[in-house]
């Protein structure tokens, strides 16, 4: 089925959210809790000065909060043509860490549109940068666009009978509009602080070898997991807490959240690593989910083995797996780390 709405026409499609984003230590510490990270530096202002920071730093996939409230008005106001969206792909690009105190300003742009097997893939693409106008991170959110025919026809009434009052009736800033009096993130300068900063990883690079792998790790899941992140993270889908939702939605049972499963894979190697700012990039596709059932909680194991490493960088790329019941969560996962 074709879209009905010239889907392509608006790639390119950009604005900059006229508000920034305030990170706040607590906010930092509710959101550690969540994906279950307990290293010291998102918790003790003492533990992050003595790896260099002057503040709690956030985790590695804290800037999706930002992003969820920065794509209200893509999502919601701009691409109408779809009834909801399944997230496939995800690029995070760290050239700073994120402090508690630091504001974040967002650039939002619709930054490409693929049809596979009849199928819409937009990426969104995600600039934050500080008060300096430097790039902090850079996300890129790959989903796929659902369109009523590809969904029961009673699904619009269960979301309704139990979406959290609110949502989706605000709008964001610009709603519907272009901005093109804004600075473009192309213009910004890149930090580079993650690439110049002495890490202080637990890990020394003369201790690795390609081919060396992570202490594996397995997580618990339960539903009370997936309530606490959709409220941290402002992610509301009940497909992760309403079984009638999530059967109505094609799915066996609740399902954790892809980005939830990312943070706990990403915390996983910054309790490696030692150093959660030691991450340059990380980048996860979502092939599978978790099930996490009313009467038990969802296992997921962690592996990672060291892919390559470029000693004049002082880098390694590591590859991820993540299992649950068998299955591959992600198709692709990988992360590439400074270190010592």
């Amino acid at each position: 089925m074709e879209t009905a709405f010239d889907v392509a026409g608006l790639v390119g499609y950009r604005y900059r959210v006229d508000d920034y984003y305030e990170v706040g230590r607590e906010k930092i510490r509710e959101y550690a809790r969540a994906v279950q990270d307990s290293h010291p530096a998102h918790w003790s202002e003492s533990a992050a000065e003595e790896l260099g920071y002057a503040g709690l730093v956030a985790p590695t996939t804290f800037a999706s909060i930002v992003a969820m409230r920065a794509n209200r008005t893509l999502l919601e106001n701009v691409l109408t043509g779809y009834d909801m969206f399944v997230h496939t792909d995800q690029v995070f690009e760290m050239h700073q860490p994120v402090l508690a105190g630091d504001r974040l300003f967002s650039d939002v742009e619709l930054s490409s549109v693929r049809r596979v097997a009849g199928k819409d893939l937009l990426t969104i693409t995600n600039t934050f940068t500080d008060r300096s106008d430097r790039i902090v991170q850079t996300m890129h959110t790959t989903v796929v666009g659902i369109t009523g025919d590809d969904v029961e026809a009673d699904i619009g009434a269960a979301v309704d009978g139990v979406i959290m009052s609110g949502a989706g009736t605000a709008s964001a800033p610009h709603a519907g509009q272009t901005i093109t009096d804004q600075p473009t993130p192309a213009a910004a300068r890149h930090s580079q602080v993650s690439r110049t900063r002495l890490p202080h990883t637990a890990i020394r690079f003369e201790d690795i070898a390609v081919g060396d792998e992570l202490p594996s790790r397995t997580v618990r899941l339960t539903r009370g997991d997936l309530v606490n992140y959709a409220g941290v993270a402002g992610d509301v889908n009940p497909i992760h807490w309403h079984e009638e939702v999530a059967s109505v939605a094609g799915l066996p049972d609740v399902i954790a959240h892809g980005m939830l499963t990312m943070g706990l894979a990403a915390g996983f190697v910054t309790d490696w690593l030692g150093d959660p700012g030691a991450i340059l990039r990380y980048a996860a596709r979502l092939s599978n989910y978790t099930v996490v059932e009313a009467a038990s909680a969802g296992d997921v194991e962690f592996t990672g083995r060291i892919k390559s490493i470029d000693p004049e960088s002082r880098t390694a790329t590591i590859v991820l797996v993540a299992k649950s019941a068998g299955r591959k969560i992600f198709g692709l996962s990988t992360t590439d780390v400074r270190l010592a």
